[in-house]
């Protein structure tokens, strides 16, 4: 009775994974766990404490390892994410700083638990690297798990529910998205997650819809309210109105319809309408991920971040631990290309152990090349590994955050050290791989055409593009509105990157999001960028997209674009003249 008193009510969120569902709420939450209080222990109480954490840890781990042997074998994609989150129970980043913080603030172990994890958060998030960003997420998850044993707090018990509900939770883990039960569970909304989260990663690779991100979901919805979720445009809907009901009943079987057209043709290759053939790739950070990327239709990677092998370690990893890796995915992909990218990290905010100066705005300050370029043996031991790397496979160099002419002169020094050094040593490696920079910030742009006269490539970074244009933080709500694909300004500058490279006769990638929306694809294919590297899950809808487009008509339609000047209008223009062969989410968005 309540859905049918109560007044429509909208939040708009992240989509974590596309489509549409409708059905009653389902609330989940673990009372207790976010209520934690600090107190003083004795010296006496220490060992206690540490082994008070060490069972409710033992007792965390032993659940997760529970999921993952009993993970359905249609979801065996998933489980190296499920093996990241089991790592984390014993990281000594997380583990033994909290055992230390027990024994050194004389704290008890919820509060040591949530200090320690608040302190890595922040350290990821502090990452110039927007998917590396989400990873603070992963921390939220695993530290939940173990608070929920050390309060008392109830836990989800996502395979217990049995009747057709959408859940409402706080935040869910990729361990309990996992145990969902497609037969009883319609799709999910959090207050909690994002876009590039693992939680949305499993939720697409399950073909449910989800919100994340909502913030005041759990707040506003009640047991049984009547609940459309649209995993598309990132939209929960509370008790609908009568005609928003239908409408959403008929854009759901159109999606699903869609879905199906989808499946059947994900194996036909990106060629345009008119013959001109798009390369695909892949975005990943984890090895694991290739079979991914190559089920759904990848031909390359186009983008390897290699952030995440210098988390988890109190040091900097060895040539040999590099190497180790970089050859295994450039195996696995051979004869296919591997671009992988050198470090974009901020030093200090991923390793404590590095003596190094706080920075008060470090998105401005010394991250990427520029931390790389200030740290000769750190970035020396990265090169030879790629080079060395580059015996066993197809590989090319990519560079991050350059913004003037004389850093990828420097880096070029370094690589020919790295070659020397590698000749001295006797070891086999390839130095004949090609070098491209990526173009990401403004001055990059400016001086594209001098930049092409030292490397073979470039690549296009939207993500950090658009943030370092536009003057926003992306991860501020107050002004994440401004954060728009198709502004004018970013639109001009990624035509003028297209120019220079077309001028200069090199390759020109594009391996931010924005390759990945189906609405950029007329603009960019219209600009003559062949080249797109995207997260693996876009690719198939994408390619949908290449296919039913006519590239000689986008390149005439650019120039009507290019002389619009707001985002609405530019967005309209797309949506009316390409209505007929656009995912419907997107035309039909109101």
């Amino acid at each position: 009775m309540n859905s049918l008193k109560s007044e429509q009510i909208v939040i708009k969120g992240i989509g974590g994974s596309p489509g549409i569902c409708i059905g009653k709420a389902y609330i989940v939450d673990k009372e207790g766990v976010n209520l934690v209080q600090r107190y003083w222990i004795t010296d006496e109480s220490i060992a206690k404490e540490i082994d008070r954490f060490k069972h409710a840890v033992a007792k965390a781990k032993n659940d997760h390892a529970m999921i993952i042997k009993a993970l359905d074998k249609d979801l065996s994609e998933n489980l190296n994410i499920l093996e990241t989150h089991m790592a984390l129970f014993k990281d000594k980043m997380l583990y033994g700083k909290i055992i230390d913080t027990i024994s050194n603030d004389k704290v008890n172990a919820e509060w040591a638990l949530k200090k320690v994890s608040g302190q890595i958060k922040t350290m990821f998030q502090q990452i110039g690297d927007k998917y590396l960003q989400a990873r603070a997420n992963d921390i939220d998850q695993v530290t939940d798990k173990i608070m929920s044993y050390l309060v008392g707090a109830q836990d989800i018990k996502i395979s217990d529910i049995n009747k057709r509900i959408i859940i409402v939770a706080h935040d869910l883990s990729p361990a309990d998205v996992s145990q969902i039960q497609l037969e009883h569970i319609k799709g999910f909304v959090t207050d909690r997650g994002g876009k590039d989260s693992h939680t949305s990663i499993v939720a697409k690779s399950l073909n449910i819809p989800s919100v994340l991100g909502l913030g005041t979901a759990t707040a506003t919805v009640q047991n049984d309210d009547l609940l459309i979720v649209d995993g598309s445009s990132g939209t929960l809907i509370i008790n609908p109105e009568e005609d928003t009901l239908f409408k959403y009943e008929d854009r759901m079987t159109r999606f699903e319809e869609y879905m199906a057209g989808l499946e059947r043709e994900s194996h036909l290759p990106a060629i345009t309408k008119d013959g001109v053939t798009i390369n695909l790739m892949a975005n990943i950070e984890l090895v694991e991920e290739v079979v991914g990327a190559k089920d759904y239709g990848a031909h390359d990677i186009g983008l390897f971040r290699t952030e995440f092998l210098y988390l988890n370690l109190k040091r900097f990893p060895t040539e040999d631990e590099l190497l180790d890796k970089y050859k295994e995915l450039v195996e696995l992909m051979s004869p296919n290309q591997v671009t992988i990218r050198t470090l974009d990290i901020n030093g200090d905010k991923v390793n404590s152990h590095l003596s190094s100066i706080e920075e008060a705005n470090p998105a401005l300050g010394l991250r990427a090349v520029r931390f790389c370029l200030e740290n000769e043996k750190i970035f020396l031991t990265q090169l030879k590994a790629i080079l060395r790397a580059a015996a066993f496979g197809n590989i090319k160099l990519l560079i991050p955050m350059i913004s003037c002419v004389e850093e990828i002169v420097q880096v070029k020094e370094f690589i020919n050290k790295a070659i020397t050094k590698l000749e001295q040593e006797n070891k086999v490696f390839n130095s004949n791989i090609p070098l491209g920079v990526m173009i990401e910030v403004p001055s990059a742009v400016m001086i594209a055409e001098h930049l092409a006269e030292h490397v073979d490539f470039f690549s296009i970074g939207t993500n950090d593009l658009i943030q370092y244009s536009m003057a926003i933080d992306r991860r501020n709500r107050r002004v994440a509105h401004l954060y728009q694909a198709l502004n004018p300004a970013v639109l001009k500058m990624i035509k003028m990157t297209c120019d220079a490279a077309k001028k200069k006769n090199i390759e020109l990638v594009m391996c931010g999001e924005m390759a990945g929306d189906p609405v950029n694809i007329p603009v960019l294919v219209g600009m003559g960028l062949t080249n797109f590297s995207m997260n693996s899950a876009s690719i198939p809808i994408v390619k949908k997209m290449i296919r039913d487009l006519d590239a000689a008509h986008a390149k005439d339609n650019l120039k009507k674009i290019m002389e619009l000047n707001t985002v609405h209008d530019i967005s309209e223009f797309i949506l009316k003249e390409y209505k007929d062969i656009l995912p419907f989410s997107d035309k039909d968005e109101s």
